[in-house]
């Protein structure tokens, strides 16, 4: 964790870090300190005193002063930031501590690299011409989806609320509007051609749970033995999509091919670990072991591993399960994101007749 030192107004120090009561403690022991309520930061004197009294008080490694601070001291050496590291740093602190998951990170530290790496300016100076050029670039130029521009907005606003400590810029962003995309479906003919045709006993098990259940990829590799209640005939989803826990269905035909693959492979902590027990299989594997047996059947629609998610609620719906229930299997947040099945079962379309049916039969 880094305290990040910067300009602020004319004679004055900004000290930005994630709430830390030791770093508190040690700040409130320099001369002229004080305590900004309103954009909650400290603030410091703008002198060589004030760096070097920071300099007693918290080691090298957890200072970062920004390029534009003038610090000179034979006596003391203390690297000064080139470039963006000290804003990435800071960015990377403040979504661990407030509870990002792995992915979530390595997604928004993705988008703020490109970001920086677009503006290519001092992080004090940009504003809201340069998010909205660096998104109409995304969008025109680059050609990414709505959905990737989104993120990009959410990543950019993390970075402005949080670590600059700057509402202003991101109170106006324009975001482009959702594209409705309807899910892709696998008929159950083709779910039951992909799970005939595993030979490998843990592959199988790992395609069996991810259908049978609705699971996420990263929520299959990341079973326990222990999330397998086959007295209840359930599954436990541990800190699953937004940190939440659920229970989903576990089916007795997935149980069975489930026992099969623990008796020969005999797993004990990670329910699938990969070539190093400690760790569990990673999700590219599960990825591939899809799209191969995919392709193995001739399957030439453009579906992933996701799509036995798609395909799950799509069939729940058909066979007349409630809506409410296939949103708690496949823990949704909103209702509305589960909605989205009504749109692609049979059930809803198959069953509606045509007008040119309507008239050919009564010219004949």
């Amino acid at each position: 964790m880094s305290i990040w030192v910067r300009k602020g107004k004319p004679g004055e120090l900004e000290l930005v870090f994630p709430y830390n009561e030791e770093y508190i403690a040690g700040i409130k022991g320099i001369t002229g300190r004080k305590w900004d309520a309103q954009n909650r930061k400290w603030l410091i004197p703008d002198s060589c005193e004030a760096i070097d009294q920071l300099l007693e008080l918290f080691a090298k490694s957890e200072l970062v002063i920004d390029k534009s601070i003038a610090y000179t001291d034979n006596d003391k050496s203390i690297e000064i930031d080139s470039g963006n590291s000290n804003c990435m740093i800071m960015m990377s602190d403040m979504l661990k501590l407030k509870g990002y998951s792995k992915k979530t990170i390595k997604s928004y530290m993705s988008h703020i690299r490109l970001f920086l790496k677009h503006c290519d300016k001092n992080t004090d100076l940009l504003d809201e011409k340069d998010i909205n050029s660096y998104l109409l670039f995304l969008l025109e130029e680059q050609q990414s989806s709505h959905s990737y521009v989104n993120q990009a907005v959410n990543s950019i606003k993390f970075l402005f609320n949080n670590v600059f400590k700057r509402n202003e810029p991101v109170t106006k962003i324009i975001r482009p509007k959702d594209q409705k995309k309807l899910p892709e479906v696998l008929s159950q003919k083709d779910v039951l051609k992909i799970l005939d045709n595993v030979s490998n006993i843990k592959h199988k098990a790992v395609l069996f749970l991810t259908y049978s259940a609705g699971l996420r990829v990263g929520e299959v590799v990341r079973l326990r033995v222990t999330d397998i209640d086959s007295d209840r005939m359930l599954i436990h989803i541990v800190q699953g999509k937004g940190r939440k826990d659920r229970y989903t269905v576990l089916a007795q035909t997935a149980l069975e091919i489930l026992i099969q693959y623990m008796k020969k492979c005999g797993p004990e902590g990670w329910l699938f670990p990969g070539d190093d027990s400690d760790k569990h299989i990673t999700e590219r594997t599960v990825q591939r072991i899809f799209e191969n047996t995919k392709d193995r059947v001739g399957i030439k629609k453009k579906v992933s591993i996701h799509t036995l998610r798609h395909s799950f609620a799509t069939h729940l719906l058909e066979g007349g399960v409630d809506l409410r229930y296939i949103q708690e299997l496949l823990g949704h947040q909103s209702s509305k994101t589960t909605e989205i099945y009504t749109h692609v079962t049979e059930n809803s379309i198959k069953n509606i007749q045509s007008p040119l049916d309507k008239i050919m039969l009564g010219k004949t």
